[in-house]
């Protein structure tokens, strides 16, 4: 993991003019408001290996708590925000983009109020679907969090 180039995309996603239109961006999607950039992903794990795919889930793990660590600094420490209780609120309420797919992909993220910028900032481990890859996110949006 490259984290001084994450943490410059990061930073580049912070203050780039959002898309009118949902579609592909630069490592990832974007959509009006927000950017879903991955910053690592587990393509070529082989299929159905659940041993290499928890030791997958666990460094990337690492490396998010590793990006907490450097943006907290800056901005705040954080409790780690439970994107289950999230997901449930799915089913019942109208949830936002991007905090409704990010709870369907992810269980955990850490979350900031990016001062100055007017957005917030998660990063998580998209681990949720165990037929898809695991992917590291970094999630910039002008979006409060539900």
């Amino acid at each position: 993991m490259d984290i001084a180039r994450h943490i410059a995309l990061i930073d580049e996603l912070c203050f780039r003019p959002f898309p009118a239109e949902h579609g592909p961006s630069d490592g990832g999607t974007a959509g009006p408001g927000h950017f879903v950039a991955v910053l690592e992903s587990s393509r070529g794990l082989r299929d159905g290996d659940q041993g290499e795919r928890a030791v997958t889930v666990e460094q990337y793990e690492k490396y998010r708590d590793a990006l907490h660590e450097r943006l907290a600094r800056r901005w705040g420490e954080t409790d780690p925000w439970n994107l289950q209780t999230v997901l449930l609120r799915t089913g019942r309420e109208e949830i936002p983009e991007p905090w409704a797919a990010l709870s369907a992909r992810a269980r955990l993220a850490h979350l900031w109020e990016a001062e100055g910028t007017g957005r917030w900032v998660a990063v998580a481990v998209a681990d949720r679907d165990e037929t898809d890859e695991v992917q590291l996110l970094a999630v910039v949006t002008q979006e409060a969090p539900p």
